[in-house]
């Protein structure tokens, strides 16, 4: 066997993402084992991420040459292939060759026959796009949400930039986190106060709460359902240095704390991820219509049970990494009929955008990943 290609490792990630494997997890391990140079590691990252996001744009282009049904090899190939055509700067002949060097067997014929079709059709002129869905490889659904949510404009602006390579952004301390994730860290750790005992109910993989505890929060109880989940926060909180993070295994739904037992409860809920789709590229995919509402349930429930953990005079902190109505301003609107006695506190300011009593940052505003903030102060005793 010879020594692992860019495009080999690429394609290998393509099809085991193809098969049900979530592309940030597969393309770290693979990479781990492949001995790459720096430079094709990050082709490989370009590619199958890249492919990810374009994935129905490149069906579109080159299914009008495919006859009868491919497999996951050769299907992901012509993927990988077309990408590079339409969204690189490879040059065509090393785009298809190089490609359809690593497909096995009888479908390399057919790889190179689709891929060599696109490639001259590609020569003569750009693709004419059916619709916007198509050219941006989303979903019509994702489109036709955010169209409806934002605006026809903000919509697309958004969904553009989410196209585009996330930018790795180092923290002082050296953890990689998203500008949006550190602003709404600082923002709820600069209301908290220094010294303040924080709850992180949906904490993994620990970014937010070791950023409170570096902000000067006094502890930061750090929570997450599931015991791999923990770990994973704990070891971060280790090499960070976070020593006021403690790592508990708890139910966000049901937690084991008493009434009040916190100065500040930041609820980062689990949600559709329509403001982080740079890093999860092909999150498009695997999401469907009715998760939305299935997320914002478990989000209310999730703000229920934190509720009562706040002490007075405390806040509760809500932050999403999406942009749809339903998990942004729908859950601002039923907590203000659950717990009117909470008050709203100053969203940020720009680049953030108000959002109800919250506020967004859309992915344009400054390139970083999609988010919304609302914070609420519960009523004092007496």
């Amino acid at each position: 066997m010879g020594r692992p290609t860019a495009r080999g490792v690429a394609l290998e990630a393509l099809v085991a993402v193809e098969q049900g494997a979530r592309a940030n997890e597969v393309v770290p391990r693979l990479l781990d084992g492949s001995n790459l140079e720096e430079r094709d590691r990050n082709l490989v990252t370009e590619l199958v991420y890249g492919t990810c996001r374009m994935r129905r744009a490149c069906d579109w282009i080159s299914d009008r040459y495919v006859k009868g049904r491919l497999d996951d090899q050769v299907r992901s190939a012509i993927r990988m292939g077309v990408y590079q055509l339409v969204w690189t700067r490879i040059p065509p002949h090393a785009a298809v060759s190089a490609t359809v060097g690593e497909v096995n067997g009888p479908g390399r014929t057919v790889a190179n026959a689709v891929l060599r079709r696109c490639a001259s059709a590609m020569a003569d002129s750009r693709p004419r796009w059916p619709d916007p869905a198509t050219e941006l490889s989303y979903p019509d659904w994702i489109v036709e949400l955010l169209s409806r949510d934002l605006g026809p404009a903000e919509a697309r602006g958004a969904l553009e930039i989410m196209n585009q390579p996330a930018e790795a952004t180092p923290r002082p301390d050296g953890y990689i986190q998203d500008r949006a994730s550190q602003m709404v860290a600082a923002h709820v750790a600069n209301l908290a106060g220094p010294g303040a005992v924080v709850l992180d109910a949906c904490a993994a993989p620990g970014g937010k709460s070791t950023a409170m505890a570096a902000a000067g929060a006094g502890l930061v109880a750090a929570a997450d359902l599931l015991p791999a989940r923990a770990l994973v926060v704990a070891s971060n909180a280790r090499r960070l240095g976070a020593t006021s993070v403690v790592t508990v295994v708890a139910d966000g739904t049901d937690p084991p704390w008493r009434r009040g037992s916190f100065d500040a409860v930041l609820v980062d809920a689990p949600c559709s991820g329509l403001g982080v789709l740079r890093r999860r590229p092909d999150a498009r995919w695997r999401m469907k219509p009715g998760d939305v509402e299935r997320l914002a349930r478990i989000q209310k429930q999730l703000i229920s049970s934190s509720l009562p953990l706040v002490r007075p005079g405390g806040l509760l902190a809500y932050s999403v990494c999406t942009l749809t109505s339903v998990e942004t301003a729908g859950v601002d609107n039923w907590l203000s009929r659950q717990a009117p006695e909470f008050v709203p506190l100053p969203p940020p300011g720009p680049p953030w955008r108000p959002a109800g009593r919250g506020a967004m940052l859309l992915p344009q505003a400054e390139g970083t990943d999609g988010m919304f903030l609302l914070t609420v102060r519960a009523p004092q005793v007496g």
